[in-house]
Parts: structure tokens; C-alpha cells; sequence
């Protein structure tokens, strides 16, 4: 048999979900009929049997292997946005129908906490579903964070059935990569968000496949409370809408599903407004419109970091390259990614932040192949579509393109949580296209570039955690001090640094409000965002924190920002980390309004 018919043969044609194959090496299934779920495929035969119980063990696997890689950061200190979901879920405890009836500081000066998150409050009613009854300790909430976790990665086994002979490795992808794992860590909205997202997915397409209302009502519902947890949700109307009508070729009675989604955002919206003054669905276009204005990135510049955040966080489209990619094409995209690291590195192109000349060469390299991974995941979504022109593959070429296009042009910022919902699509692609991959690869041999990307993974994610916990005991040792010397202690930045301190009895400066004296200790993190600048004060000491695993998610000295693309033109960069620092400062007397500056910050 020659090689053409052999790759001819290894096709199957999958249309609305014909067939479902199964070969992950140990495991083999193949079904004649699709049309019903994995459950319902039971029956007293010994074949069935068979199946059901490989498809049972592939999913405990799964979730085994989830549990496994994010439980030892269970006790990871609040980071980045975590205080903010914190703040309204004990708003929420306290006051169920208020969840932003606060004021806190996060920019400089006091705010109502209806303007300064961006989030809906779902996410912050399930933290308080927990918190109010098993504490808001750290461990306690990343063990309740970990069922949606479980939840996608299970997800992503349930929609890929129908549309690659292999969900196993489409889950394991998943799993193993960076973006997920990092987010998954973290006790704000956006694994949760995906794990709705994917579960709207499968039981839209379930109601078309069977023609059942009830089903598409809902996913119309999950889809509504998908966009309540967090707004990306609602891609999801006009997503599952070009699906429907590319499958149906026509406009049909799953059209007023969509309704329900509307009318739930509609109702959140004049809910908020009778609250705030303001409806929080117009008030975040009012806040994207504003930092976008901000932004000083040229269009070339946005898109290019927009591909080494997809590269870096769905790090399997790049470590698969040889399995998917002919040497023609990985030539040419290596050519390009060159060309676009060098304007970067070189400033031909505007960006937010200059490239760090420290490690400059090794920092460019991990450009360059996060580039190529962000070209290749674009790649997998195009040619997938070109191949196959069905439903599945408009779904998945709409679902990344249309998540790329967001992070890149419409989000305030380019940043590793927009990446996360493109994840379970490139995920399916790439184990999609392995079935017409030239390369021969062996059954277990594709898991070789999964391991290496889960190691990676889990490297990166304690790069994050280590970085994390380091403004957690920084907090504790400023503390320490502050009672040693019977001071009060004032503080700038905020992330999780705010939110230990805050807790300790430390007090955010006010640059309208508070005055600083010279009986207190003024903080100010270097390496955080919105620091007030104080004037006419003298520095008394520093507190640092060394960074030793030679890799994290947010320094600017090294290029790296998966939370904002504002510190780096990446995720997240393998390189000696400078030592987070915490400068301490004392004033020379009583300060005045005038003595005060505030300069907001990204």
C-alpha cells in the first residue's frame, strides 16, 4: 500500500457526528452510533461493557492527572486580580444582592467597586459559596477552584468525540498547557468561564444533533450564566450561531435559544444600573475604549505579541510541530517569527515596553519560538477549515480566530487569561490533524511532546506560584517590622501584596485622602502596578525576595507578562530572575497634598 492511500485510509469522515473512534495506544473504541452520549452507549454486551469502561477509565485518568498537577499549589498566596473577587465575594456574604456596594483602592485613590472591576460577579457568589462556610484560607479555595478545572479538562473529552479519532490526547493537550495550568491556579473567573463555555458548547450541539429544544434552551441558559461568570462568555452568541447556521444551512428554531442569553445579560444590566447608577455591560465598553487609548502598541506590534502569548500558552501547537508541519512550512514560519523578534527586539515597531537588554539574546530565542507557536495554532485552525469545510471545523476556526482577534484588537491588553479560552480548540486541532500528519508517529509516541510540554507547564506555573507567594511573605515580614517599630504602615501597589497587607492592618495610600507622616513606613513594591510616588521622603531599607526558579509570569526585566503584555512581549520567559523588591521609605515630616504625586501605572 503506498503511503497516499495509507494516509487515505487512516481518514475518517465525522459529519454531525457519524462516527466515534478512539487510539490513544492502550485504548480503542469504535462506535457506529453518535447520537447519544458516552452513558447511553451502555448495554449488557461485553463490547459495551468494554467501552464504557475504557471511556470510565480515561476520564478518572484525566482527572487523576488534573488533581495531581495543580494540587501542590493548593496553598499558593492570592495574586494578580484574586483580592478583587475575594473583596465582593465578602461583599456577598455580607450583602447577597450587593456585590460591589464597596469602595476600595486600586487605582490611587477610593473607588466604588462597580467602577473599578471589569468582572460580572458570579465567579466572586462561588467564592462566597464556600467561603462562608469552610473560611477563606488559600487551600480551601483552590481545592473548590480545582472542580472547574476538572471540568474543562473533562470537557474537552466529551466535544472531542465527535470530532477526532483521539479526545485522550486532545485532553492531555489541555492539560499540558502552560496557559491552563497557570490559570488554573488562581481563584478568579476564567477557568470557570471556559469550563460554562465548553458545557454550552456540547449541549448546543447535542440539540442540534437530536433536534431537541430542550437542550438548546439549555445551553442557551449555561450560555447566559457562562457570560455572567465572565463577559467573554457572550462570543459565545454569535460562535454557536455560525456554527448553527452552517450546519442547518438556514436559519431554523434553535434561533430563539439565543434569546435567553440576551435577556439574562439584558436583565443584569438594568439590575446593575438600578444598583450603581450604571449598568456594568456599558461601563466595561466605556473602560475598554479608554485603555485601549492607552495602549502604546502599533498594529503590527499587537499582533505579533499577540502571537507569542498563543505560542507560549498553548505551548503543544509549537513542541507538535514536527508531527504537523512539513519542513517547507516550519522554514517559512521560522523566517517570519526572525523578522518580527528583531523588530521587536530592535524597536522598528512601537510597543509598551522596550525589550530588557539584560539576557537579550536568550529572551529574543524564546521569542522567536513562542512567535512560531502562535503561528502554528493559527495555522492548525486555517488549515483545518481549508480541509474538512464542515460545522466542526467552522466551529473551531471561529472559536480561535475570534479569541485571537479579542485578545489582540478589542481586550485592554494582550494577557495570557484571553489566550486561555482558544485552548480546547487548538487542543482538538492539533489531534485532529496528527490523523493526516505525513510523519509516521507511533500510538504512544505522541505523548512524548506531552510530557515535555506538561513539565515545562508545571515549571512555569511554580515560576508563577514562587512569584506569588513572594508578596505574600513580603507582606509578613513588612508587617513584622511596621510592629516592631510601632508604626503605621502605608503602602502602594496592589495585586496580592494589597491584599496581605490590607489584611495585616496595613492601609493602601489614598493619593487623595491620606496623609503620611514621619512616624510611618511607606512601601512601595517595584514590581507591581499603580504605585504612588511619594515626595520629599528618604529610603530606610528594602525588603527583597529572590526568585530562584529561573522562570515567572510577570517581570518586565526579562520580557515576561502573562497578565498584562505591558511588562513583556511574552507570557512568560526561562532566564535568572531579578529578586522581587519592596523599597521602604520614611518622610522628613509632614507631608502635604501638594508633596503627594500620584502616577497611575499599568
Amino acid at each position: 500500500m503506498t503511503k497516499t492511500a495509507a494516509n487515505r485510509k487512516r481518514r475518517i469522515v465525522r459529519r454531525d457526528g457519524a462516527r466515534d473512534i478512539q487510539v490513544q495506544g492502550a485504548f480503542h473504541v469504535d462506535l457506529a452510533s453518535s447520537n447519544h452520549s458516552d452513558l447511553d452507549h451502555f448495554a449488557p454486551s461485553t463490547t459495551h461493557q468494554k467501552l464504557w469502561r475504557s471511556i470510565a477509565a480515561q476520564r478518572l485518568i484525566l482527572i487523576a492527572m488534573t488533581c495531581t498537577c495543580l494540587l501542590p499549589f493548593v496553598n499558593e498566596a492570592f495574586h494578580i486580580d484574586d483580592p478583587l473577587f475575594l473583596w465582593a465575594a465578602k461583599q456577598i456574604v455580607k450583602h447577597p444582592y450587593d456585590p460591589y456596594g464597596f469602595q476600595v483602592v486600586w487605582y490611587g485613590t477610593a473607588m466604588p467597586m462597580s467602577e473599578v472591576t471589569k468582572n460580572p460577579p458570579l465567579a466572586a457568589y462561588f467564592l462566597a459559596s464556600v467561603g462562608s462556610w469552610a473560611g477563606w484560607s488559600e487551600p480551601v479555595l483552590h481545592l473548590a477552584f480545582l472542580l472547574p478545572a476538572m471540568a474543562v479538562v473533562i470537557g474537552v473529552h466529551f466535544l472531542a468525540r465527535d470530532m477526532t479519532q483521539s479526545r485522550f490526547l486532545a485532553a492531555l493537550i489541555t492539560l499540558a498547557s502552560p496557559g491552563f495550568l497557570i490559570s488554573a491556579t488562581s481563584v478568579m473567573s476564567d477557568v470557570p468561564m471556559l469550563a460554562l463555555w465548553l458545557l454550552a458548547v456540547i449541549l448546543w450541539r447535542r440539540g442540534l444533533f437530536q433536534n431537541k429544544l430542550s437542550w438548546l434552551a439549555a445551553s442557551g441558559v449555561l450560555i447566559g450564566i457562562c457570560s455572567l461568570t465572565k463577559y467573554f462568555g457572550i462570543a459565545l452568541i454569535p460562535l454557536l450561531f455560525l456554527y448553527s447556521l452552517w450546519r442547518e444551512r438556514g436559519i431554523r428554531n434553535w434561533f430563539v435559544c439565543f434569546l435567553i442569553p440576551i435577556f439574562m445579560l439584558g436583565a443584569y444590566q438594568l439590575w446593575t444600573e438600578s444598583l450603581y447608577a450604571h449598568g456594568s455591560l456599558s461601563g466595561l465598553a466605556d473602560y475598554v475604549q479608554y485603555a485601549r487609548s492607552d495602549n502604546q502598541s502599533s498594529t503590527a506590534g499587537s499582533f505579533l505579541v499577540a502571537l507569542s502569548f498563543t505560542g507560549g500558552c498553548v505551548l503543544p501547537a509549537l513542541l507538535f510541530i514536527p508531527w504537523l508541519w512539513s519542513r517547507r512550512w516550519i522554514a517559512l514560519a521560522i523566517v517570519f517569527s526572525a523578522l518580527g523578534t528583531a523588530a521587536i527586539v530592535s524597536g522598528w515597531i512601537r510597543m509598551e515596553n522596550s525589550f530588557p537588554e539584560e539576557q537579550r539574546v536568550l529572551l529574543a530565542v524564546q521569542l522567536s519560538l513562542h512567535i512560531v507557536g502562535g503561528i502554528s495554532a493559527l495555522g492548525l485552525a486555517l488549515g483545518d477549515f481549508w480541509r474538512n469545510r464542515d460545522a466542526d471545523s467552522v466551529l473551531l476556526l471561529a472559536w480561535v480566530l475570534g479569541t485571537f482577534t479579542f485578545a489582540t484588537f478589542l481586550n485592554w491588553t494582550v494577557n495570557g487569561r484571553s489566550i486561555l479560552p482558544m485552548i480546547p480548540a487548538v487542543a482538538i486541532l492539533i489531534a485532529r490533524r496528527l490523523e493526516y500528519s505525513p510523519t509516521r508517529w507511533k500510538a504512544y509516541g505522541v505523548f512524548f511532546p506531552v510530557g515535555i510540554c506538561l513539565a515545562l507547564a508545571l515549571w512555569v506555573t511554580s515560576g508563577d506560584a514562587v512569584l506569588a507567594n513572594s508578596a505574600r511573605s513580603a507582606a509578613l515580614q513588612i508587617h513584622e517590622r511596621g510592629v516592631h517599630d510601632l508604626k503605621r504602615i502605608l503602602f502602594s501597589g496592589h495585586w496580592g501584596f494589597q491584599y496581605y497587607l490590607d489584611s495585616l492592618g496595613g492601609e493602601a495610600i489614598d493619593s487623595s485622602r491620606t496623609q503620611p507622616t514621619m512616624f510611618d513606613i511607606v512601601v512601595i513594591p517595584r514590581n507591581n502596578s499603580n504605585q504612588t510616588q511619594i515626595k520629599s521622603a528618604a529610603r530606610v531599607g528594602k525588603v527583597s525576595r529572590a526568585i530562584s526558579t529561573y522562570t515567572t509570569t510577570m517581570q518586565p526585566e526579562i520580557a515576561a507578562g502573562f497578565y498584562t503584555s505591558v511588562w513583556g512581549p511574552m507570557p512568560y520567559a526561562f532566564a535568572s530572575v531579578p529578586d522581587e523588591e519592596y523599597d521602604l521609605y520614611q518622610l522628613k515630616g509632614f507631608a502635604t497634598q501638594e508633596q503627594m504625586e500620584s502616577l497611575p501605572q499599568p
